[in-house]
């Protein structure tokens, strides 16, 4: 019997496997792709913040980043810029194989091609049914950790209920012609109620995706399209890859001998729906919670509560104030949104964020905050008559 069962083998999951094994418990994960990183839907941009935090390794870094051009729907331009770096761009397959190769350094085991089925938790120990090359294989451990990303309905089966509120992201890796830059594009014919995205990755490669509710195969090959006319991109033929993204976290994350941690638990950013930093973050938390757990041989639900206080105290509050800026956000018409655009420029609220050293590339709550309070916006906010209520907060 193992120690612990990690259920994928994405990032947060390896993570936690990392950790554990390193301590000296008996560790496995599954991971039902047949290789790891295979097909992620992912741009893989992480703060200078995350790299440093967690030693990500120079090797999985394609570029750093320290500006970007973001685009109202008319087509008027906003500027940010910093001088120092303030994110990163990771080669996604790589990452996940690296954090990964940590984790089996430590002596964690990983089966591949193996599809969890059923888990069943019991006084002594959890029951996990899996298939692997189509015959069942039966693993008992003392706790499971899901960590399958969004979609898994393990969580759901096990009573703690599912993702109230998610959007799809679709990306295509596509050649670039004279593009050095992030791009950010809004409106409601390129992504609407969201926004998309053109990220080089190299001098002559870039990934494009967008987020949208509805038909994001659709708007993105538009999106193609209009980048090709404007010899942005060298073609539209491209391999589009879909993903879903939680808004917003499940309402519990643990019980009775089980863990659910990054993606498959909510704990995504709702602005950009970027969920690595905060998956890894929780991952730790998780890791550490299990080690007391399993010191004392306590995996109770009483035994395992402090991860979810520790996580939700961590970043409960900024996912609510994000949330509720992307609830805002979707509100927007284009003109609303032109509209912003001119206010943010004209009254210089964009260098004062800038200038801001307290403002993080990974905590946003602060940001929406200002920018909502700062007072040529909010009084333009009520003429629109858009409503926005930063009590609903709470």
């Amino acid at each position: 019997m193992y120690d612990v069962a990690i259920v994928g083998g994405g990032p947060s999951g390896s993570y936690v496997a990392y950790k554990l094994a390193a301590m000296g418990y008996a560790v496995v994960v599954l991971e039902q792709k047949e290789k790891l990183g295979e097909r992620v839907c992912c741009t893989g941009i992480i703060s200078q913040e995350c790299v440093e935090s967690f030693a990500i390794d120079n090797n999985v870094i394609l570029r750093q980043v320290n500006s970007a051009r973001f685009f109202s729907p008319s087509g008027r331009l906003l500027r940010l810029w910093r001088q120092e770096s303030q994110a990163c761009i990771v080669d996604r397959a790589a990452f996940d194989v690296a954090v990964a190769n940590r984790a089996q350094g430590k002596g964690a085991e990983y089966v591949l091609n193996c599809s969890v089925k059923d888990i069943e938790s019991k006084d002594d120990r959890v029951n996990i049914e899996a298939i692997l090359f189509g015959e069942r294989l039966d693993f008992e451990s003392r706790v499971v950790v899901i960590a399958t990303g969004f979609g898994s309905k393990l969580s759901e089966g096990l009573g703690l209920g599912k993702a109230s509120d998610f959007v799809i992201g679709t990306q295509a890796q596509v050649e670039t012609i004279g593009v050095d830059e992030v791009e950010v594009f809004f409106g409601q014919e390129i992504a609407p109620g969201f926004f998309a995205w053109l990220v080089p990755i190299s001098q002559s490669k870039a990934l494009v995706g967008l987020l949208s509710r509805r038909s994001p195969g659709l708007y993105l090959k538009k999106l193609l399209s209009a980048l090709l006319a404007e010899g942005k991109i060298a073609s539209t033929e491209a391999e589009l890859i879909y993903g879903g993204i939680p808004l917003k976290p499940l309402a519990r994350t643990c019980s009775q001998r089980l863990i659910v941690v990054g993606d498959a638990a909510g704990q995504v950013k709702p602005t950009t729906g970027g969920g690595i930093y905060y998956g890894l973050l929780c991952a730790d938390i998780a890791a550490n919670t299990l080690h007391r757990a399993l010191e004392n041989d306590n995996l109770s639900i009483k035994g395992l509560v402090s991860y979810e206080r520790q996580w939700r105290r961590k970043l409960g509050q900024e996912l609510k104030i994000d949330y509720y800026a992307r609830k805002f956000f979707e509100r927007l018409s284009d003109r609303h949104t032109d509209r912003i655009f001119d206010i943010i420029e004209s009254n210089g609220i964009d260098k004062a964020l800038l200038k801001a050293e307290d403002l993080s590339f990974d905590w946003h709550g602060e940001a929406v905050l200002r920018l909502m309070g700062h007072r040529a916006l909010s009084k333009a906010l009520k003429t629109m008559k858009i409503p926005f209520h930063l009590g609903e907060r709470g």
